[in-house]
């Protein structure tokens, strides 16, 4: 059935089809007819930065930016759904196109630029759900607030997104804002490191509760960079990290070349070596100091289980999201429940 209806989708543009598709799902979901076209969700828990996961598989940050599907998307299988990113202002983000489909690649390029109606709007809509699963927040910052105060707008969505979140992703990997990911790297990651485990600690004691701090990095990393993060989330301690983001990179073997020409971040089916490579060195550098949730690629069960050997404890999927529809998630935690 999802097959049919991608074509349909397929047939607007990949943001028309975005905010449509998410807009009916939500709508059959509030008639409850849902269940009458998705399997019930696998349950085969799994405990991660001190939260059971109903099952290892999410839905990775981006495609709910504001939280305004959360109730229907984990109606879809997920054991996880990580909404945003978020960032203080709303913000349009930059111009449109801005979204491609690259179909016989099973990608998509983004440059999105966290697009979303701020941090108020999305706490209002994370206040009216009930979710069914474990809630990730993903925080980033405004496009014009300046590097050197980057810190402010994290710890404000900190802030704000505290008391509603299982666990909160820091986003300092996104290609899509100018200089984010210089965040990454040197003793600049550090000092936001230390200053997002300060105020960890002061809404713990504030809310009696302790939500956990994930860090997203980019597959666009030299070995030697890739320790010297492991070295810094480790001596931070970080609860845990998400690898990998989008690239900035073009495989050759691209099919779309001159779609493949958009500026912007590549996921899916292309990205899933770059990403699991990334995956295994940040695993291995860690040294079972920190868990990792894998995202990069994910298109099939087998993909799925590839990322759980390479090291990971827990799986995200977006873009194969896309191509395949719920029955992906149902296949990727059947195939992690029986191995």
């Amino acid at each position: 059935m999802y097959s049919l209806l991608r074509k349909f989708l397929f047939l607007f543009d990949a943001e028309t089809a975005h905010v449509f598709s998410l807009n009916m799902l939500s709508f059959f979901n509030s008639l409850g007819l849902l269940k009458l076209f998705f399997k019930k969700r696998i349950d085969a828990p799994v405990t991660v930065m001190g939260i059971e996961f109903p099952n290892a598989v999410g839905l990775a940050a981006g495609l709910d930016k504001d939280a305004r599907h959360i109730e229907a998307l984990a109606k879809c299988g997920f054991g996880f759904i990580e909404v945003g990113t978020v960032t203080p202002l709303a913000q349009p983000g930059n111009d449109k196109p801005r979204l491609f489909r690259l179909v016989e690649d099973s990608g998509i390029i983004n440059r999105m630029g966290f697009n979303n109606a701020g941090v108020d709007a999305l706490v209002k809509n994370v206040k009216k759900s009930k979710p069914s699963c474990v809630l990730g927040i993903n925080i980033g910052k405004n496009k014009n607030t300046p590097l050197e105060n980057a810190a402010d707008d994290y710890l404000l969505c900190m802030q704000q997104v505290y008391a509603y979140a299982d666990y909160i992703t820091i986003n300092i990997s996104s290609p899509n804002t100018p200089g984010l990911r210089e965040l990454q790297h040197g003793e600049g990651l550090t000092s936001l490191l230390t200053q997002l485990k300060d105020k960890q600690a002061e809404l713990e004691k504030q809310h009696h509760r302790y939500v956990p701090l994930a860090v997203k990095i980019a597959p666009d990393l030299e070995a030697s960079e890739i320790v010297d993060i492991a070295e810094r989330l480790i001596a931070a301690s970080i609860d845990a990290v998400i690898a990998t983001n989008t690239t900035n990179s073009r495989p050759p073997s691209l099919l779309c070349q001159e779609l493949a020409q958009e500026q912007g971040g590549l996921s899916g089916r292309p990205v899933f070596e770059l990403s699991t490579n990334v995956l295994r060195q940040l695993v291995a550098a860690l040294d079972g100091k920190i868990p990792v949730i894998a995202v990069g690629g994910v298109s099939s069960a087998d993909d799925a289980f590839e990322k759980i050997k390479a090291g990971a404890s827990l799986v995200q999927i977006y873009t194969g999201f896309i191509y395949s529809g719920p029955k992906l998630i149902h296949d990727c935690v059947a195939r992690l429940k029986n191995n």
